[in-house]
């Protein structure tokens, strides 16, 4: 498989090497629950859902909510960090390990938030996941996608680095077509991010 492994990933939750973790709830998901675009009773994924500051906010928020990760290490970090708040198997949050690339759902989601997913994932992949989020959402559905801004020099020589890759506007446009999803015009919201690079906080509706 093309780019990093669930060894790479456990290691790192192992090591707390984990440079892309604000510590906190993204800006932008609070936002979106502040607009009501994320909301009580909505069933929700969230891939690559890491040690779990989002998981935790929207199953406060009284969604459903289920986490996907590959590697074990960050399930404990996000398990913890519900126990921590009170919440427990009890409440509606299922943790899933999985790769995404995939793990299918038993019914699909009305919102996905793919915030360090797919700017996880080597390119070689970019097309099959395109495809499971297409599956994932249920028609009407959402996505909400925190694209990576991670453009570096070494682009212009065709060199491929990553973790984060680089999401692409253009490439984003390609794999998630006009066809299948309803695309706001331009421009997207700028979430600044403490590793010196943004996302472009997107919200798509699944036709």
């Amino acid at each position: 498989m093309a780019g990093p492994s669930v060894d790479f990933w456990q290691e790192r939750f192992e090591r707390n090497e984990t440079p892309w973790d604000r510590g906190r709830v993204s800006p932008q998901l609070l936002h979106w629950l502040e607009q009501g675009l994320i909301g009580p009773a909505h069933r929700i994924a969230v891939p690559g859902c890491g040690s779990g500051h989002e998981v935790l906010a929207l199953a406060q928020a009284g969604c459903q909510v289920t986490g996907i990760d590959y590697a074990e290490g960050a399930l404990k970090l996000c398990r913890q960090r519900l126990e921590d708040a009170g919440l427990g198997d009890a409440d509606p949050v299922e943790l899933v390990q999985a790769d995404v690339l995939s793990w299918q759902p038993a019914a699909p989601f009305d919102i996905v938030y793919d915030q360090t997913c797919w700017c996880a994932l080597h390119p070689d992949h970019w097309r099959d996941w395109a495809d499971q989020l297409y599956a994932w959402v249920r028609p009407g559905g959402t996505l909400g996608l925190m694209a990576m801004q991670a453009q570096r020099d070494s682009a212009t020589e065709g060199v491929i680095e990553g973790p984060p890759y680089h999401l692409d506007i253009n490439m984003l446009r390609a794999l998630l077509p006009s066809g299948r999803w309803h695309w706001p015009a331009p421009p997207y919201g700028r979430v600044d991010h403490h590793m010196g690079r943004f996302e472009l906080a997107l919200v798509l509706r699944r036709l």
